[in-house]
């Protein structure tokens, strides 16, 4: 009897089982009567690089072999709470899906390379032998730092190493109207132009497969000194367990009374497409173009960002169930307005905005390192930025109070707030939070985008550090830093009676004026004494006193544009 034949299949931000390529083409191998591998091993590691890993150590006299997952400028954690929850459950709900089928998802933390070198010596001393290891090829630095380390370490030992595409994307790489990154073009309006219409420019989805080869019957454990629980909610508590619940700040968000969040979904393939469907017979994604520059509730906008990033669901996978309710092909939203009735604005604008997701990622691979550095796409050296490098108490106070929603202006606080407190804030905020920081109080643009890696639910490495660069001015916006947002006007614009202010920033309930909500440094002295904010820093001397006057009748002016924020 010949020796077992292993295809070890490496998983990072591609899932879920159906319009999976690599899960596709095994899949079809069972249908084989000779097949190059009898077995399949999907793997998921936690990369101790993105996110700390020293929870799974097996006790508390055990140290970790890799230092902090920490971020550069800020000294934040890779992956908050908020995210290291979404990401377990979405690989948990993976796992349960592939042993619906007979196989399965084995987990394990450390680095990659390295992960997959003791994989391979465990092995070499059992009867398998193993074929080969599959991946998904994706963009960032260190992300292609593990795809040649892995490549490195499989084909030292004479192994087959395969790079798939990354079909997540709405426009397929190999439909790409061009062949090499440089002919990227800097503004997106060219790109959408060169493939237009977008209707037409998905391939097909991928079935999910019912049938997969078994797992091997020997499985190499992971390596000391780390252990890996065998429940969800263990994972979940060995990730968030070195992390402190202030995230080392002095005057953390505490949650108001009756607030709640506009994202309180649970990762995985599963609730990705309850929530896609859930979108479709509400009706709100014929509704989206008019509703998406809200800021409270849940269905203002798609929010399948979070989803989205980790592979969860497909671009092209939304592009055909919006294909489906505007063709009328199947019942689903059959109800809702739009149902057969062709491509309407809301649906247009759902996949304009998906097109945006993969142009910040062509932008990435284009200008690689680029992406961090903070002279942006640009290579502009000429802004003064405010470093934070413990040299400025001045500028280090000023990042503090901006992390914890104590700036004293509005919307920037009410934004950050939330984010703190559920790993989510709406495109229109993001847009000013970071025009805020960069083009308001002038300070390194990276430590808003480190932040945001941190704690957003739907971090996506080329759309969070592509945005903050369009916003800080260093990225691909035409307008530069000719581009400032007013948060103030912002604020009357999006939030004309400060209802999305006062609910994350509850000290200013009971304030009737949205001038005052917007800028509590314009508050009366009679009324802080009322309300109890006589003294208090963020009332009385905002960071930035932004000039902003109503026009008579009440209007702000003009909403401005959409921007991009990449909230979903």
């Amino acid at each position: 009897m010949s020796s077992p034949r292993v295809l070890i299949y490496l998983l990072r931000r591609d899932l879920r089982r159906a319009d999976n390529p690599i899960l596709h083409e095994i899949s079809k191998s069972c249908q084989q009567s000779q097949r190059p591998y009898t077995h399949v091993l999907p793997v998921y590691c936690f990369s101790a690089q993105q996110i700390e890993v020293s929870g799974f150590l097996c006790s508390s006299s055990d140290r970790s072999p890799y230092p902090e997952a920490r971020s550069p400028a800020g000294g934040f954690w890779r992956c908050g709470q908020h995210r290291a929850r979404f990401v377990a459950e979405s690989v948990w709900d993976l796992k349960k899906s592939l042993e619906g089928i007979n196989s399965g998802l084995e987990i394990r933390v450390g680095m990659l390379g390295q992960v997959v070198e003791d994989m391979l010596e465990a092995f070499r001393r059992t009867d398998s032998e193993v074929f080969g290891v599959w991946m998904t090829a994706e963009e960032g630095m260190e992300e292609k730092r593990e795809e040649r380390e892995v490549r490195q370490v499989v084909e030292a030992d004479g192994i087959e190493f395969k790079l798939w595409v990354d079909e997540k994307y709405y426009i397929d790489d190999r439909d790409v109207p061009f062949d090499h990154p440089r002919e990227t073009p800097d503004v997106f309006t060219t790109y959408r132009k060169q493939v237009e219409p977008l209707r037409e420019a998905p391939r097909p989805t991928l079935p999910a497969p019912q049938e997969l080869p078994p797992l091997p019957s020997s499985v190499p454990p992971q390596l000391a000194p780390f252990a890996i629980p065998d429940t969800l909610d263990g994972i979940i508590a060995k990730l968030v367990k070195p992390m402190e619940a202030t995230l080392g700040l002095a005057h953390p968000p505490r949650w108001p009374a009756n607030a709640k969040s506009a994202h309180p979904f649970h990762g995985g393939e599963t609730t990705g497409h309850d929530r896609i469907r859930h979108l479709i017979t509400s009706g709100s994604m014929s509704a989206y173009k008019d509703t998406r520059n809200g800021m409270l509730g849940l269905d203002f906008s798609t929010k399948l960002s979070a989803w989205l990033a980790l592979g969860c669901i497909t671009a092209r996978q939304t592009h055909e169930y919006l294909l489906n309710f505007e063709e009328g092909k199947t019942q689903l939203g059959k109800d809702a307005h739009g149902w057969s009735k062709g491509e309407n604005k809301g649906t247009a604008a759902v996949r304009f905005e998906l097109l945006w997701r993969d142009y910040m990622r062509l932008c990435t691979r284009k200008f690689g390192p680029r992406l961090f550095r903070v002279e942006g796409f640009r290579n502009d050296t000429t802004y003064p930025w405010k470093y934070v490098n413990g040299k400025n108490e001045e500028t280090q106070q000023m990042v503090n109070r901006f992390l914890e929603g104590r700036t004293g202006t509005g919307l920037i606080d009410a934004s950050m707030r939330e984010l703190f407190l559920t790993g989510y804030t709406s495109n229109r905020a993001r847009q000013n939070v970071a025009s805020f920081l960069a083009k308001h109080l002038g300070i390194d643009w990276r430590v808003g985008a480190e932040w945001y890696e941190s704690l957003l639910c739907d971090y996506d490495v080329s759309s969070n550090w592509g945005n903050w660069q369009y916003t800080a001015g260093v990225g691909n916006d035409p307008r530069g830093e000719a581009r400032v947002f007013n948060p103030v006007k912002q604020a009357f614009d999006y939030d004309p009676q400060g209802e999305y202010v006062t609910n994350w920033v509850a000290e200013l309930r009971g304030v009737e004026d949205p001038q005052v909500i917007f800028q509590a440094w314009k508050m009366p002295e009679e009324k802080k004494r009322e309300m109890g904010l006589e003294g208090v820093e963020w009332v009385e001397k905002p960071l930035k006193k932004i000039e902003f006057h109503l026009k008579r009748g009440g209007g702000g002016g003009r909403p401005g544009g959409r921007g991009r924020g990449g909230g979903g």
